[in-house]
């Protein structure tokens, strides 16, 4: 066996440009997988969204927070 590794008999500079290109097109796919795997999961919670019926989606907030008041209390210091 050859020690040799350069099969398509390229220069050193074309080697080193079909490397990047190759790695920048694996990282674009990667990213491209973290995105649509992204949008595939807000997919489903909106489609779960849309599954529930009409009455759900009027109902106010259990919690609102509108509403919550905070009491203060004054304390003074005797002297």
């Amino acid at each position: 066996m050859s020690d040799e590794n350069n099969i398509l008999d390229m220069d050193g500079k074309m080697r080193l440009s079909a490397d990047i290109t190759y790695l920048m097109l694996k990282g674009a796919g990667y990213a491209a997988i973290f995105v649509l795997a992204l949008w595939f999961i807000i997919a489903v919670i909106a489609g779960i969204g849309r599954a529930l019926p009409d009455q759900s989606r009027e109902t106010p907030d259990p919690i609102n927070r509108s509403s919550l008041t905070i009491e203060v209390v004054e304390t003074t210091a005797a002297v």
